[in-house]
Formats: structure tokens, C-alpha cells, sequence
């Protein structure tokens, strides 16, 4: 696996430039990633301790990409009879238009285009969750993003993304060959594991965002992920 000493001038595809079309289409393909290595399920699983809310839980989604886990949070939440209010945030305005057109009509999920730092809800936020979103940002983001949940979300906050490891880089590269995914996929995805993080790193960033006594729970889920949240009492 190759060195990751420079791991923030590691770049990805997908966070240069692009046409609609091409992003779009890449977006379509890593929904498909998504199902294939179960990504979803480590944030559905955590949702479920929520389920006897009885007053609407906004729920904010930040990098939610073609919001693909929203979709699958709307699904889970009617399933279950809970009464959610979604918000899908991604800096990049190709985001919510992909999101928009792979969504359904019957769909209630807000798409914003905006940077979560300076972005103003309009109604409180009970959760916060981004999923794959962490290992683009460098190490002083991550830290003020911690620091952002924790002073936004009045319930908790989830982080599900890449855990760094040989196996996840060289397996992750074969299954995106075979699976001929778009070439952003096939690109990036190694990236992201080599721009991922360990336990060790979360420890640090937790540390350094002065939530080192705070009940923050680090949690491995296979396959390949490392799970950071907090919920709060």
C-alpha cells in the first residue's frame, strides 16, 4: 500500500471539476458501491435506538453525494411510522441536482447546496450524519466538523466512512475493476482509503476539538468502515 505521509494532498476525481453528466453518472455508481459493501447499515443500525421519538426528528445528511442514505432513511423511517424531516447538504450543486433526479416525486427530502460550516437552519437539528464525507476534509476540518456536530445537533451525531488498511486499498481496487464502476470510482475509491483513518486518528481529532471527555464511541463495522458518534443524554 503506498505511503500515506502526504494524506491530505491525496486527490480525488470527484473533487475536481467535472461536467453534470460525468458526476452524475459516478454518483449512480457509487450508490452501487454502497449496496454492494452494506454502507448503509452501520448509520440504519444506530438509527434504531431513535425509533420511539414521537415528535419529528430532523435529520441532517452533510456530503450526501446523490443521497442515496437519505433515501434509505426515508424508507426506514416510513417503514416504522416515524415522522422524520430530512436535509441533504453537499457543497457541490451537482450534488443536489443528481439527488433531485434519482429521487422519487413522493419524496420530502430537502436538497441544499451549501457549506455546513456557514450554513443557517431553519428549524433545529436533532441529528447530524455524513457517510464517506470525513476523509475529504484535512485534519484542521475534521476537527472544526466535530466541533460543529456537537454545537448543532441537539441529539447526537454519527460518522460512518473508510477505515485505512491493506486489505480494504488492494480489495477495494480489484472489486472496482470487476465491477467496471465509472472511472471516478475506480480512482478515487483507493484514495479515500489511503486518506481514511484510524482509531488512533479519531482519538486525536476527538481530542483536539476538546471533546476528550465526552462520551464519543469509536466502533469498527465490516466491511472496511470505522464509526465515530456521539448520542447525547
Amino acid at each position: 500500500m503506498p505511503d500515506i505521509a502526504a494524506r491530505a494532498q491525496l486527490r480525488e476525481l470527484m473533487d475536481e471539476p467535472s461536467s453534470y453528466e460525468e458526476f452524475r453518472d459516478c454518483l449512480r455508481d457509487l450508490e452501487k458501491v454502497n449496496r454492494t459493501v452494506l454502507a448503509y447499515r452501520p448509520t440504519l443500525e444506530w438509527l434504531r435506538q431513535f425509533e420511539g421519538t414521537e415528535a419529528p426528528l430532523h435529520i441532517v445528511d452533510v456530503g450526501s453525494g446523490g443521497g442515496d442514505m437519505l433515501r434509505r432513511i426515508e424508507q426506514w423511517a416510513q417503514r416504522r411510522k416515524i415522522v422524520v424531516r430530512l436535509t441533504g447538504i453537499d457543497l457541490n450543486p451537482h450534488s443536489a441536482q443528481a439527488a433531485r433526479e434519482f429521487t422519487g416525486p413522493e419524496s420530502r427530502i430537502e436538497w441544499i447546496t451549501a457549506d455546513a460550516f456557514g450554513w443557517q437552519p431553519t428549524q433545529p437539528v436533532d441529528l447530524i450524519l455524513s457517510s464517506i464525507f470525513t476523509h475529504h476534509l484535512n485534519d484542521v476540518e475534521v476537527v472544526r466538523f466535530l466541533q460543529w456536530m456537537e454545537g448543532t445537533a441537539a441529539r447526537g451525531w454519527f460518522i460512518n466512512d473508510l477505515s485505512r488498511g491493506r486489505l480494504s486499498y488492494y480489495g477495494f481496487k480489484l472489486l472496482a475493476r470487476v465491477m467496471r464502476w465509472h472511472r471516478f470510482v475506480q480512482h478515487d475509491g483507493p484514495v479515500s482509503i489511503l486518506r481514511s483513518f484510524t482509531a488512533g486518528d479519531w482519538r486525536r481529532y476527538i481530542a483536539e476539538a476538546g471533546l476528550g471527555a465526552t462520551p464519543i464511541c469509536i466502533q469498527a463495522a465490516r466491511p472496511g468502515r470505522l464509526c465515530v458518534s456521539r448520542v447525547k443524554g
